[in-house]
């Protein structure tokens, strides 16, 4: 038989400001899975401002918890209409190893923080030298061209 451990949190975790958005983190019920080297979480957070992301909330509950924010997938978000409310649900583990041994892989990749773009200057300016050339090279062909016809 399996035993979980159960701790019920009742006041308010953390109140964060993340790009104009105010949130209030509160962690409702966090539940100990030993054998699956994991802890579940159910949390709300009330915010201010546009829904946070994902990934915004990922952020905030590893500064919470003092884990790495890889070790956190956040399940499921559940906003409210008409409330500035959120209720999800969250599993903080112990190692990354272990999240991939058990977790489905579009869960994984609906919680990869996403890359910043990497902009490309060269690819732009072989293309600015190519155009110039190639301007160049049009006068010169339509100056042989009305040499031809004459």
């Amino acid at each position: 038989m399996m035993t979980f451990l159960t701790r019920y949190i009742r006041k308010s975790v953390i109140e964060l400001t993340l790009g104009g958005t105010i949130m209030e983190i509160k962690i409702v019920k966090d539940v100990d899975h030993k054998l699956l080297n994991r802890k579940e979480l159910d949390f709300t957070v009330e915010y201010e401002g546009p829904t946070p992301s994902r990934a915004d909330v990922r952020k905030k509950l590893a500064a919470l918890l003092n884990k790495d924010v890889n070790l956190i997938l956040v399940q499921k978000m559940e906003s409210e209409y008409g409330h500035q409310l959120v209720k999800g649900y969250a599993k903080v583990y112990e190692s990354e190893e272990r999240m991939k041994q058990i977790e489905a892989e579009h869960i994984l990749l609906r919680n990869t923080m996403p890359e910043e773009p990497v902009v490309e200057e060269e690819p732009a300016e072989e293309a600015t030298e190519d155009a110039a050339e190639e301007a160049e090279a049009e006068p010169a062909e339509a100056d042989a061209a009305e040499e031809a016809a004459e």
